[in-house]
């Protein structure tokens, strides 16, 4: 029987669901017409299928491109666990840190455009940052050491800035991040820079890989150089260009927040004293780095610009050799991984996603020059460009979010037949 109501899923979701029109402008293609085996990409609707039988995961959307065109693009299982309402391939999920891409991008637009250079010190622009110190332990208690270098604009889109997140581990430093209250939705991009400003760093800018509040300092950055809100400035110069209508910060449309996908009830914290949080409600908070909502159509038009090179239907936001730049690994041997190095074994960092330096070392598949990155909510993406192809999948389940993504991967490069 359950099994039957997957099936069944899967059939109601395979028409044209509103709010997905944009997405429709990447062309539709069976699998076997871009080099893709349907009846391997059939392996990974069953895989699916039985991770929600057995209640691991809510329900989930995902899409697989190649070539410039649409070649797998299922909804499975349920949006809304508690009502039961069946998940569409137009639901609309928190993406958390899938954000960062988004604020870089942004960021890099006003680096071509001159207004913003990457070796600048962020005191240039925010002045809250030009004397900081890093917090070292001793013993119990935290001593202060000036930094020895100014924090770069490329710092923070690489996360070498020396800025931590407090809800990851459990140093003095992060305790500091912690009591000071950074989640807090009602502070504005302007108000959460000066409170990061007055905390210690937890390493020297410029040395270590630290995830980190990084991008949103570099969301505050874009706002102070473009005299906009962070979202005014995405909304303008991007999302609406690029046809993303449902990717914002929160949303009042009562439509909307009716597609908005919700974990499992017991599934609903993302870290240290963090917990879901509901786009429904409007708040002062846009944050770069883990604020944004999407849908997979969205996102999708967002990586297939990237994929072309930095254009999309004739449009241009971003030129090549930028997209190439970004795509490149910033950290080399000079900026070591920090204890919790996120990218993984045979990846480096460029500008806004982890970037793979070799095909070998990760437990999983993919080509030297991917890129990706995921949110803590359970949604991922990665780009291939040797591959010609981007995968997009949205759930929303934190503890599943890091053993399906490798499963994901190999199933999807076995599907890879040409």
């Amino acid at each position: 029987m359950k099994q039957r109501f997957v099936a069944l899923m899967i059939v109601v979701v395979m028409g044209v669901a509103p709010g997905v029109a944009a997405a429709q402008d990447l062309p539709r293609v069976k699998p076997d017409a871009v080099g893709l085996s349907s009846e391997r990409l059939e392996r990974i609707t069953k895989w699916l299928g039985s991770e929600i039988e057995q209640n691991k995961i809510p329900g989930a959307v995902l899409l697989i491109a190649r070539h410039g065109k649409i070649a797998y693009f299922e909804a499975l299982g349920k949006r809304d666990p508690a009502s039961g309402a069946p998940m569409t391939r137009d639901t609309i999920f928190r993406i958390y840190s899938m954000s960062k891409p988004v604020t870089t991008v942004a960021a890099m637009m006003l680096v071509e455009e001159g207004r913003i250079s990457l070796g600048d010190p962020i005191a240039k622009y925010m002045p809250a940052f030009a004397k900081m110190n890093v917090g070292v332990e001793k013993g119990d208690a935290l001593e202060l050491s000036p930094a020895k270098a100014p924090i770069t604009v490329q710092d923070l889109m690489r996360h070498s800035s020396g800025f931590t997140y407090g809800f990851f581990g459990s140093s003095l430093v992060k305790k500091a991040y912690l009591e000071a209250d950074l989640g807090n939705a009602d502070l504005s991009n302007a108000d959460l820079i000066e409170r990061i400003a007055r905390l210690p760093l937890a390493y020297q800018p410029g040395t270590t890989w630290e995830y980190s509040h990084s991008t949103d300092v570099l969301g505050r950055l874009v706002e102070v150089v473009s005299g906009q809100t962070l979202y005014q400035f995405e909304k303008a110069r991007l999302l609406d260009r690029l046809g993303m209508p449902d990717t914002s910060f929160y949303m009042t449309d009562p439509a909307r927040q009716a597609r908005v996908a919700e974990p499992f009830k017991d599934d609903r914290t993302i870290g240290t004293n963090v917990e879901f949080n509901d786009p429904r409600v409007p708040r002062r908070a846009e944050s770069g780095g883990g604020g944004m909502v999407s849908t997979a159509a969205d996102y999708a038009r967002f990586l297939q610009m990237l994929l072309n090179g930095g254009t999309l239907d004739g449009r241009r936001y971003l030129g090549p050799r930028t997209v190439a730049y970004m795509a490149s690994d910033h950290l080399g041997s000079r900026v070591v991984p920090g204890p919790l190095y996120l990218p993984g074994d045979g990846y480096g960092f460029g500008l806004g996603f982890a970037v793979r330096r070799e095909v070998g070392l990760a437990s999983y598949q993919g080509e030297a020059g991917d890129y990706f990155w995921g949110g803590a909510g359970g949604t991922y993406f990665w780009v291939d460009p040797k591959t010609d192809m981007f995968v997009v999948f949205m759930m929303q389940s934190p503890k599943q979010r890091v053993p399906v993504r490798a499963v994901l991967r190999n199933m999807t490069y076995g599907a890879v037949l040409k």
